[in-house]
């Protein structure tokens, strides 16, 4: 099995602060590990849940997939990560499998770690992201 465990579900939001602040205040939640992704255009902050995260995660720029995405769908669940132990070998199966992949090979992701997109027409309807810590 390559799939360790779900690494986080991201959630795609406008104001990453009042997302910050709802989750303190509902779950008395503290936020982790936050960071921006230039190359993603992304902000995120990860909440910890166990061994996994809540990442909420709010555009940096108008031409990011989060500020698509908020266009097209509003605010909500936007992918989910599955921690893989080699993401190259992972992503080599999903496509073997006939997923389609966003990324051609593995990349740079937040908090030193490597990741790989599969685009949701190929994966049931559901984007996900393969990391490997």
């Amino acid at each position: 099995m390559e799939l360790t465990e779900i690494d986080h579900v991201a959630i795609a939001v406008r104001d990453l602060d009042a997302a910050i602040k709802f989750y303190a205040e509902a779950f008395g939640a503290e936020v982790a590990h936050r960071e921006t992704v230039d190359s993603d255009g992304v902000e995120e902050a990860l909440i910890k849940v166990a061994d996994s995260y809540i990442q909420l995660t709010a555009a940096t720029n108008e031409d990011s997939p989060i500020a698509k995405f908020l266009e097209r769908k509003g605010e909500g669940l936007h992918h989910i990560g599955y921690r893989v132990d080699d993401c190259a070998q992972a992503l080599a199966d999903m496509v073997a499998a006939g997923a389609t992949p966003i990324d051609a090979a593995p990349r740079p992701g937040s908090r030193g770690t490597t990741v790989a997109f599969i685009h949701p027409k190929g994966a049931f309807g559901t984007l996900i992201e393969l990391v490997q810590e």
